[in-house]
């Protein structure tokens, strides 16, 4: 039963991250090449000046590509102690079509405790929490020991290069633990699947349909590749059977085009073909030894000609993470959201990578958790639940005491 204190903050703070939220999804900022003041641009300088106008001193703005801010903010005790990250990024995915869309995707309206909108789920919403949390701390003059650091970088649905200028930048050093502030149910995600994009070319010689023997035909050797592909992906699967809490890996061609450039004709034999492989790895996966498995199939597919040959590149690699259930910020999180809800902690797995992978990456205990049905990222008609926003603010707040005070 809560206080007449504690039902005054959450009455707060409920109107405050819903606010927040809203404002933030009104600033559309889908990436997209070359459009001025566009991007994430608008709505990082929006954040930024909220942070300033809600009492944090210590807010930086830095431009990682044109247009494509990331914003830092610390908030310091003054006292010896850790320090806690929270990570929530600004970019959202393409609105696709407007008219598919039963309500504006950049309207954030509120219907029957929904509200509608491209990133009120992914992670907009789960961004406005983050910040309004912290403000909850600062205007309740909570003390607490340490740092916290909020980092809201660009890009993170594309080639993350926002959390990586962010670590190069030395921002992530000294940091004790993170909360990556996505769409999770609040459930208590310890580990998140690896992911590997590769692009795989081959090469023949143009030639008239009707006379294929004076060329080569690059498509008959990628067939063949991707059905190899395939019985590694079922191979994989059998050796490593399904996650408990990430189900399985998977190895997904996602784009298939020939010829490469230029318009295609159906008397035409092409001389280019191109396969891109969009692949999410599981513990127990090693990624070097996937990598070989995929160069092997790919020589192995070859065909006997002067003009053929193959290539395979991997644009980007991100190992699969886990973090122990006893580590202090697992911790802090399941006390928290016990303590909130008065409910145990329901542990799980990204389904996919985050910024949270980077992190990793450079020795920080991470966590991902938030508001939002874990399936509605990136679909038409996206939505949070207006009582998850309030209730996770709860729940970032008290897990920043407890990794903090502990």
């Amino acid at each position: 039963m809560l206080n007449t204190t504690e039902q005054k903050r959450l009455a707060r703070d409920s109107e405050e991250v819903i606010i927040l939220t809203q404002n933030l999804v009104r600033i559309p900022s889908v990436y997209r090449p070359n459009v001025q003041g566009g991007n994430e641009e608008k709505v990082a300088l929006f954040v930024a000046n909220y942070l300033k106008e809600i009492g944090i001193h210590e807010v930086f703005v830095e431009e990682v590509e044109q247009g494509r801010p990331n914003v830092i903010a610390i908030i310091d005790s003054g006292r010896p102690g850790k320090t806690l990250l929270f990570e929530g990024h600004t970019d959202v995915v393409t609105e696709g079509d407007h008219s598919s869309w039963g309500y504006d995707p950049f309207g954030a309206k509120i219907i029957n405790g929904r509200m509608y909108g491209r990133g009120t789920n992914d992670t907009k919403g789960n961004l406005a929490c983050m910040i309004t949390a912290v403000h909850s701390l600062l205007q309740d003059k909570e003390p607490f020991n340490g740092k916290i650091i909020l980092c809201i970088p660009c890009d993170e649905e594309g080639m993350m290069i926002g959390i990586k200028h962010f670590i190069k930048q030395g921002w992530a050093n000294g940091v004790d633990g993170a909360i990556i502030c996505e769409p999770e149910e609040n459930q208590i995600c310890v580990t998140q699947k690896g992911a590997m994009r590769v692009v795989i070319h081959t090469y023949g010689k143009m030639s008239h349909g009707a006379i294929p023997l004076s060329g080569v035909n690059p498509i008959v050797p990628m067939a063949k590749i991707i059905c190899e592909i395939a019985q590694l992906e079922k191979r994989e699967k059998e050796r490593v059977g399904e996650h408990p809490e990430l189900g399985w890996p998977s190895i997904t061609p996602t784009i298939l085009q020939s010829p490469v450039k230029g318009e295609p004709q159906i008397n035409v034999m092409p001389d280019q073909c191109f396969l891109s492989l969009d692949i999410r790895t599981v513990p127990g996966q090693n990624h070097l030894s996937l990598i070989e498995e995929l160069e092997r199939i790919v020589d192995l597919c070859a065909i006997e000609a002067p003009e053929y040959k193959s290539t395979l590149q991997v644009i980007e690699d991100r190992p699969w993470t886990k973090t122990d259930r006893n580590d202090p910020v697992v911790q802090a999180i399941a006390a928290a959201y016990t303590s909130v809800t008065g409910k145990e902690p329901v542990y799980n797995g990204v389904p996919g990578a985050t910024d949270g992978t980077f992190l990793h990456l450079a020795g920080i205990p991470i966590i991902t958790t938030g508001a939002g049905d874990r399936e509605i990222p990136h679909q038409i008609n996206e939505y949070v639940n207006i009582e998850e926003l309030a209730l996770t603010t709860q729940i970032y707040r008290q897990a920043a005491l407890n990794f903090l005070n502990s």
